[in-house]
C-alpha cells in the first residue's frame, strides 16, 4: 500500500502527519510492515530459491509461502520467522547472522551488513523478539483463519504413452506399442505426465487418430481372434449383438459404462458402416475406432458430467497407478458391486493389484522416469578412451540398477538400502568393468568386498555414467542429480549469457577436472549454484565417465600433429573430498559413505514420498498437500520403509480421492497414521 493511496483512506485533515507518521510506525502498529517492507528484501535477496519445500534449504525451518500468497498469508510466514530469532539476544539470531554470512550460510551472503535492508530485517527481529508467545500464537490463528490454502487443482490428465500402450494391449490384444511414433513426452518437474503440461498439440492428436484407425483395423483383420464381441451376430446389423459388443467394449475403453446418449451415438455409427459394408465386423471396427479417439479413451475424465462414475472413477486411479494400465476384469466388478466404496475393498484390491505382474512394470515405468534411465540409454563416450562402452553395456547398466529395486520393493526391503547396498546384480561386462568376479550367470548378485569404496545405486554405473560427459566426468550433473532426485531440492538454471566452458589442460598446466571447475567458485554469478552441486560430485570423482574406478585422473594431451600414437598421458592425483551442502556432517569421499549420508537423512527419505506424490498425481506438491506429505512419510517410516507400503498409504491419502469429493456419498476412508500424532517431525534430524 503506498502513501498517497494510505492517505486517501484517512481523513483529509490529519493526512500530512500520518504519512509521516506511517515511516516512523514500528512492525507492532503496522500489519503492512512484514509484507511491504521485509518480504520484498527476502525476495530481491532470492532467499526463496533454498528456502521452500524444492529448495535446497527445504530442511531447515523457514519455508516460503507459494508465488501469488495474499497479504494474510505473507504476514502468517514473517510471524513463523520467530522460531529463528534468539529473544535474549535479537542480535545473535539465526534471521541474522545468516542472511548476512555472519556465520556460514550456505546460500552466501544474501543481505549486505550495514545495509538498508539489514536495518528492515532487525526492526522485524527486535518486534518477534519483544512479542510475547501468546500475542504471536493468537496472531497466528487469526491469520490462519482468514488466510487459507490455496489447493491443488486437480486437472484432467491424459493418458501417458505406456499407459496408452499398455491400455491398448488389454483392451485389443495389440502390444505393438504404437505409442513409439507418438511425438516424445518432454520431462517436467522430473517426470513425463504431469498434468498441467500433458498438451494436446496437432502432431499427437493426428498420431492418435492415425493409431486409433491401424488399431481397429487390425483388431479385426483375422476375424475376432481377441474375443472382442461377446455374441454371435443374427446378421450385418443384428441390433441384439451389436448392443451387446457396444456395452461390453464401452465399460472396457472408457473404464465406466456408457451413458445412454453415448450408446445411442456409437450404435447408430455401427448401424450406418455395416449397411453400407453388408459385415458385423466393419460396424464393430468403426466403433472401435471411434471409441479410440473419444476423450473418454484418452484422458482420465473422473465423476463425469453426471457425477454418476465414483466407483469406476476409484477403479481407474487404483489400476494406473498401480499397474499403469486400464482397470481389468476383477475390478470393473468390483465397482459395479460398490465394494471399492469402503476401505476394506479398496485396500483387498489394492494389494491384489500389487501381486500381478503388471504392478512390477507399472514400477520400472515410475523409476525409469524417477532415475532417468533414458541418459544412460541414450549416453554416447568416446571410443578410445572408453572402448567397452556400448549400447548393451549402456543397457545392461540399468538393468543392473532395475533388479536392485526389484529387490528392495518386492522383497519388503528397507527401500533406503538403494543407497547403501553393498551387493548389485551383476553382468559379465558389468563385473569386469567393476573389477569383480564375474558371476556364473547373468545378473546374480554379487557381494562387494568389504571396504569397497563402491554401495548402492551412488555406485552403480547407471547413474555414474548418466551424468558425466562423453570424455570426462561431470561433478555438476552429478551434484545436481543428488540434489534434485534425492533431495528434491531445485537447483535454479545458470544465468542467460554466462560462459560455462571450462579452461583447458595443457601439457604445461595440467589441471583436474576438480582444479579447473575453480572458477565456478571465483566467479560470483555462477558460486552461490554451484557451491552446492559441484563438492557433492567431487566425493565421486574415483569414478571416470563410465563409472569405472580410478586411482588418478588421466589427462590426454593432444598431438599438434593429431596422430593419436603421439599423444601424450599424463596422471594427475584426486582430491576426493566432498560434501552435502545443508546436511550436517556430510564430509564423504566415496559412494559408500555418501549413501549412508542420504540414506539417515530424514529430507532425503522424504524426498522418496515427494517423489512418488508428483509421479502418483501428475503434479508438485502444494502448501495444501504437505500435511499428506508428512502423514505418507510417517507411514513409509514406521514400515522400515517399505515402499509396498508406501504405495498403500498413497491409495489411503485423502489425496487419492481429492476431485471426488462432492460424489462419493457414503465413501469411507481410512487415514494415514498422523506424523503429528507421534510428535515426530520428519526434518528434526535435518535441523539439528
Amino acid at each position: 500500500m503506498s502513501r498517497f493511496l494510505w492517505c486517501k483512506l484517512l481523513p483529509l485533515t490529519g493526512w500530512i502527519c500520518i504519512v509521516s507518521a506511517v515511516w516512523a510506525q514500528s512492525p507492532a502498529t503496522d500489519p503492512s510492515f512484514f509484507p511491504t517492507k521485509l518480504y520484498p528484501v527476502l525476495e530481491a535477496a532470492h532467499c526463496r530459491l533454498c528456502h521452500a519445500t524444492d529448495g535446497v534449504a527445504s530442511g531447515t525451518r523457514i519455508h516460503f509461502p507459494e508465488k501469488g500468497a495474499n497479504q494474510d498469508q505473507i504476514q502468517l510466514f514473517g510471524l513463523s520467522l520467530a522460531v529463528v530469532v534468539n529473544r535474549s539476544s535479537p542480535s545473535e539470531s539465526l534471521l541474522l547472522v545468516k542472511p548476512t554470512n555472519r556465520i556460514k550460510h550456505t546460500g552466501g551472503v544474501r543481505i549486505k551488513p550495514g545495509s538498508d535492508e539489514e536495518k528492515i530485517l532487525n526492526q522485524w527481529i527486535q518486534y518477534l523478539a519483544s512479542t510475547s508467545d501468546e500475542s504471536l500464537a493468537a496472531e497466528r490463528h487469526r491469520l490462519g483463519e482468514s488466510a487459507g490454502t490455496a489447493k491443488q487443482e486437480h486437472l484432467v490428465r491424459r493418458l501417458t504413452h505406456s499407459q496408452y500402450d499398455n491400455t491398448v494391449g488389454d483392451l485389443l490384444g495389440d502390444y505393438s506399442r504404437p505409442a513409439l511414433h507418438f511425438p516424445p513426452e518432454d520431462y517436467v518437474d522430473g517426470f513425463k505426465n504431469q498434468a498441467q503440461y500433458q498438451g494436446m498439440t496437432p502432431l499427437l492428436v493426428e498420431a492418435y487418430s492415425t493409431s486409433a484407425e491401424k488399431l481397429a483395423l487390425n483388431a479385426f483383420r483375422a476375424g475376432d481372434i481377441n474375443h472382442l464381441i461377446p455374441c454371435k451376430a443374427s446378421s450385418a446389423t443384428g441390433v441384439k449383438c451389436r448392443d451387446q459388443f457396444i456395452r461390453s467394449f464401452g465399460l472396457r475403453a472408457f473404464r465406466r459404462p456408457l451413458r445412454e446418449v453415448e450408446f445411442r451415438r456409437y450404435a447408430a455409427a455401427f448401424s450406418v458402416q455395416a449397411t453400407l459394408s453388408g459385415k458385423f465386423m466393419e460396424g464393430a471396427r468403426t466403433v472401435v475406432e471411434a471409441m479410440l479417439q473419444s476423450p473418454n479413451f484418452l484422458f482420465h475424465l473422473e465423476a463425469g458430467p453426471d457425477g454418476q462414475s465414483v466407483d469406476y472413477d476409484i477403479a481407474s486411479r487404483l489400476s494406473y497407478l498401480l499397474q499403469d494400465t486400464m482397470p481389468d476384469k476383477t475390478l470393473l466388478d468390483a465397482a459395479a458391486k460398490g465394494e471399492l466404496r469402503t476401505a476394506a475393498g479398496r485396500d483387498a484390491a489394492t494389494r491384489r493389484l500389487l501381486d500381478d505382474p503388471r504392478a512390477h512394470q507399472a514400477l520400472d515405468e515410475y523409476f525409469d522416469e524417477w532415475l532417468r534411465f533414458d541418459r544412460v540409454l541414450n549416453s554416447s563416450k568416446e571410443g578410445r578412451r572408453f572402448p567397452e562402452f556400448s549400447l548393451e553395456m549402456a543397457a545392461s547398466m540399468v538393468e543392473e540398477t532395475r533388479r536392485l529395486l526389484d529387490h528392495l520393493v518386492w522383497d519388503d526391503r528397507n527401500f533406503m538400502e538403494l543407497l547403501t547396498a553393498d551387493y548389485a546384480y551383476l553382468s559379465s561386462d558389468l563385473a569386469t568393468l567393476y573389477r569383480l568376479p564375474v558371476p556364473a550367470g547373468q545378473f546374480e548378485l554379487v557381494h562387494f568386498p568389504a571396504g569397497t569404496p563402491r554401495a548402492g545405486l551412488l555406485g552403480e554405473a547407471s547413474f555414474l555414467a548418466a551424468n558425466a560427459g562423453p570424455t570426462e566426468t561431470s561433478p555438476t550433473a552429478r551434484g545436481i542429480f543428488i540434489r534434485e532426485q534425492l533431495l528434491c531440492q531445485h537447483v535454479p538454471p545458470p544465468p542467460p549469457n554466462v560462459d560455462t566452458n571450462l579452461p583447458e589442460a595443457t601439457e604445461d598446466k595440467p589441471l583436474t577436472r576438480r582444479q579447473r571447475m575453480s572458477a565456478h567458485v571465483e566467479n560470483p554469478l555462477c558460486a552461490s549454484c554451484h557451491r552446492l552441486m559441484d563438492p557433492i560430485g567431487f566425493g565421486l570423482e574415483s569414478f571416470d565417465a563410465i563409472g569405472r574406478f580410478r586411482e588418478h585422473e588421466t589427462i590426454l594431451i593432444e598431438s599438434p600433429t593429431g596422430k593419436s600414437k603421439d599423444e601424450k598421458k599424463i596422471n594427475l592425483d584426486l582430491d576426493t573430498r566432498g560434501e552435502v551442502a545443508g546436511i550436517p556432517d556430510s564430509a564423504f569421499s566415496d559412494s559408500s559413505h555418501l549413501g549412508d549420508i542420504l540414506a539417515q537423512s530424514a529430507v532425503c527419505q522424504e524426498c522418496m514420498v515427494r517423489q512418488v506424490f508428483r509421479y502418483a498425481f501428475g503434479h508438485l506438491e502444494t502448501s495444501s498437500d504437505e500435511e499428506t506429505i508428512h502423514q505418507l512419510f510417517a507411514t513409509f517410516r514406521d514400515s522400515g520403509f517399505h515402499f509396498k507400503d508406501l504405495l498403500i498409504g498413497l491409495v489411503r491419502s485423502p489425496e487419492f480421492f481429492a476431485g471426488l469429493e462432492d460424489n462419493q456419498k457414503g465413501v469411507t476412508r481410512t487415514p494415514a497414521p498422523s506424523v503429528r500424532s507421534k510428535n515426530v517431525d520428519p526434518n528434526a534430524a535435518a535441523r539439528r
